[in-house]
């Protein structure tokens, strides 16, 4: 007869179903305390970064946590401070703005006002010498004009030089000394003597050209004022433009008078020279 085989009890098989839900409820609870971190902290980048990443896992890149940016509290602390700081520098930007421009605009102002009133004193300059001319009865000889570029004094050249000669004739030396006292002024302006001629040629054992006979004739004019000791030399400047700065025309015997001259020109102490 056989023996019956005694059968052990099998152990009861634990249910650990629990842990499924369990291990859900700690992954969304992490992910509750995460979300409250970041929604309290102003660093928007950091929120976003994780809002992105969470929504990725969860809900395939969609659903609650995918922000709007502009939404978070976080965001709207952070979209706010660079409102108030771009107005700041906006205003900072334009309060330059005005200033630089109203630099400008009295800049203009005072360039205005002196030139005005440099106009002004030229004017007074110019009625000076021309009460000389009127007193020395010189008028057909001697002109004055107040031009863009300063007050003008025109002298025919056969005033002072002998005809093709550089040298001041001795009758007139006495009229440039007397045009030197003219010149002094307070405060002093650069002035400039230049020499022109007709547009006769000169060939002469001294001058082979033009424009070598009137370089001279204003720098020798120029050294005869000169040795008026109340004028400053560091003002003084000669130049000889030959036949090539004409006023009048050539073709007659008028107008030839009229390119033959010694020019004196009064700068503006506004004036820019270079």
């Amino acid at each position: 007869m056989s023996r019956k085989r005694k059968h052990k009890k099998h152990e009861e098989h634990v249910d650990e179903s629990w842990l499924l839900p369990y291990a859900d409820l700690l992954t969304l609870l992490l992910a509750l305390f995460i979300v409250l971190f970041a929604t309290s902290s102003i660093d928007a980048q950091k929120f976003n970064k994780i809002s992105d990443s969470f929504s990725s896992v969860l809900h395939g890149g969609e659903g609650l946590l995918e922000s709007n940016t502009s939404m978070t509290p976080g965001n709207e602390t952070s979209s706010t401070v660079i409102d108030q700081n771009n107005e700041e520098e906006k205003k900072e930007e334009e309060t330059q703005e005005a200033a630089v421009t109203q630099e400008a605009d009295d800049k203009e102002v005072n360039e205005a006002d002196l030139e005005a009133a440099e106009r002004e004193e030229l004017q007074q300059i110019q009625e000076k010498i021309e009460t000389y001319i009127n007193d020395k009865d010189l008028s057909n000889k001697f002109s004055t004009d107040l031009t863009d570029e300063g007050l003008l004094l025109t002298i025919n050249d056969n005033v002072l030089f002998n005809s093709g000669s550089s040298e001041v004739s001795v009758k007139d030396e006495e009229i440039a000394r007397e045009i030197s006292e003219l010149l002094v002024m307070d405060p002093p302006r650069e002035v400039i003597i230049s020499g022109h001629t007709d547009n006769v040629p000169i060939s002469t054992s001294s001058y082979h050209s033009n424009w070598e006979l009137s370089v001279m004739r204003s720098v020798n004019f120029m050294k005869l004022v000169l040795e008026n000791d109340k004028l400053d030399p560091r003002w003084f400047s000669a130049k000889g433009y030959g036949e090539f700065k004409p006023i009048a025309s050539n073709d007659t015997a008028e107008g030839k008078e009229k390119n033959r001259r010694v020019e004196v020109l009064i700068l503006p102490r506004t004036a820019k020279t270079e």
